[in-house]
């Protein structure tokens, strides 16, 4: 049901409301400007090579994250809109992040398995981790949101798209976080020790040297995206903070650069994962076509890595 109100005592919100909105779209800008500047790369590295699991993972990451966005700026446009369509917005919003995040733990698996050399232990136990925090991730939204609805407020004469939930599902919502920040610690420190250990024993091997700029590339992608997990995590356990609760200039920053932190881990440093790889791997390819010995690790067609060396 539309609420209808012309209380003064909401303009505070709605000037909260305009400064956040400024955030969703810069967040839309950066996501489709990281788009275009590596368009070339995704048209060469994933649509011209046969499909793979890798390639649907970051098609669906990359344009799932654009709409996702722009459906975000449509819910705080000045237009009337349906109890229904409020409810599609918000259902959108609350699930969307959980189902790229869990896109992006098989991504991450598919790297550590690599690193591991296709170690079937170490998939296997990647894949219950994974399962176990992603259900869990699943299990507290699906509680966070039971009886949550989406709903248009038209609050001073401004139509925006709203959802009626207790403080107790808000914190759960914030909380959700908690498991897929556990799952990329776990990451972290596996991939951390493996690249240690085979550092130490390819500094007497005279052939280990591409194999070392390899795991340079997967760590640093890595790392860099689990930097924008941690502080997106913060983000979302420090909105449990009572102090946050009012409609201050500052509270409307923080949960803004919480939007922007958000949308750049998962949509642009997420696609990333793939793309940085894909493209060491066609700089050895074509250094390889001129000659040179190579050692390479393949990221592409079975979901784990293979190690292959020769020369050409």
């Amino acid at each position: 049901m539309t609420y209808v109100s012309n209380d003064p005592s909401n303009w505070p919100y709605l000037e909260w409301s305009r400064r956040y909105n400024y955030f969703i779209v810069a967040s839309l800008v950066a996501v489709i400007y990281d788009w275009v500047l590596t368009f070339g790369q995704e048209i060469e590295l994933i649509w011209r090579q046969r499909c793979s699991l890798m390639n649907i993972l970051y098609v669906c990451v990359r344009y799932t994250g654009i709409l996702f966005l722009i459906v975000y700026i449509l819910a705080n446009f000045q237009v009337s809109i349906t109890d229904a369509v409020s409810n599609t917005i918000w259902f959108i919003q609350a699930w969307t992040p959980a189902i790229i995040n869990a896109m992006l733990g098989v991504i991450m698996t598919t790297r550590i398995h690599a690193m591991y050399q296709g170690s079937k232990r170490i998939l296997i136990f990647l894949l219950v981790v994974l399962l176990a925090c992603t259900i869990a991730s699943v299990v507290m939204t699906v509680i966070g949101n039971i009886g949550v609805s989406g709903v248009e407020n038209i609050l001073s004469g401004n139509h925006q798209c709203s959802e009626n939930m207790s403080a107790k599902d808000a914190r759960l919502n914030a909380e959700t976080s908690i498991p897929a920040t556990i799952w990329e610690i776990l990451a972290l420190c596996l991939a951390v020790w493996i690249v240690i250990k085979h550092f130490r024993e390819l500094q007497k091997s005279p052939t280990g040297a591409n194999i070392r700029d390899c795991f340079t590339v997967l760590m640093k992608s890595h790392v860099l995206y689990f930097v924008a997990v941690a502080v997106v995590s913060c983000f979302n356990l420090g909105t449990l903070s009572p102090s946050l609760s009012s409609f201050s200039v500052g509270v409307s920053f923080y949960y803004g650069i919480g939007e922007v932190a958000q949308a750049m881990q998962l949509f642009v440093l997420g696609p990333r994962l793939i793309l940085s790889l894909r493209e060491y791997h066609a700089q050895l390819v074509e250094s390889s076509d001129e000659g040179t010995c190579i050692t390479t690790m393949d990221f592409h067609d079975r979901g784990y890595a293979t190690l292959t060396s020769g020369s050409v």
